[in-house]
């Protein structure tokens, strides 16, 4: 049997750097649209789910797309400052899954294809993994704070392109048991599976100057 995997979107009302950024138009369609219209692609995904204080997106998403579930988030846990693990807990309580894949309004460029190859990694791997994250590798020389190498040694100049890879978890895409969420209180537990998004395809919008880069590379993939 296929293991039920309900996607979570969480997204607030508000955004301090970004002003409405969830629901700001971006091409051709607000932001938020952009990844519900990806996971709706996807054939691997029984479910998608919006957990939000938006009544923009609320709306948009009753008028236009009607399959998709929403979670009205409560107000204790409305505050910039409430970790994110703890909203998806209260989410977990109320949706049944083997399985749930949560990622970000915030990913407007992350396609149907990868996402499938994510679960279909971590569904295949779970002997080994309890969770995935998704990655982007980096190449480049690393110092802490006091000077330090951390990822080279400085009387060994190796091009970039041959330094051993690095991760940073690029809050793509995390996947995970509701059993390891409520143990941990993590998405990501004890055995995570890393899962390496292209630099692009990964982008993420934080501030203005990702918003108007998101817009750039939207319209150049688009014409491609």
């Amino acid at each position: 049997m296929t293991p039920r995997v309900v996607a979570l979107i969480p997204m607030r009302h508000t955004s301090e750097r970004v002003p409405g950024k969830n629901y700001r138009k971006l091409g051709d369609r607000p932001l938020y649209r952009h990844i519900v219209d990806t996971l709706l692609g996807c054939s691997l995904i029984s479910e998608v789910v919006v957990d939000t204080d938006s009544p923009v997106i609320v709306e948009g998403l009753s008028k236009d797309l009607p399959e998709v579930g929403l979670i009205e988030r409560p107000q204790h846990l409305r505050a910039p400052d409430v970790p994110m693990n703890e909203v998806l807990l209260h989410d977990v309580s109320l949706l049944k899954a083997d399985f749930y894949l949560q990622t970000h309004s915030t990913n407007p460029l992350l396609r149907a294809d990868t996402i499938e190859r994510a679960i279909e990694s971590f569904l295949e791997s779970l002997a080994q993994h309890d969770s995935l994250f998704s990655v982007s590798a980096l190449r480049t020389r690393l110092w802490d704070e006091c000077g330090r190498p951390l990822n080279h040694d400085p009387a060994v100049l190796l091009r970039t392109q041959d330094l051993p890879p690095v991760y940073a978890e690029n809050s793509n895409l995390y996947l995970f048991s509701a059993e390891t969420l409520r143990l941990r209180r993590n998405r990501i537990g004890e055995r995570p599976l890393l899962f390496t998004i292209d630099r692009i395809e990964a982008w993420d919008i934080d501030d203005e100057l990702d918003f108007q880069i998101a817009e750039l590379l939207w319209a150049k993939l688009r014409a491609a």
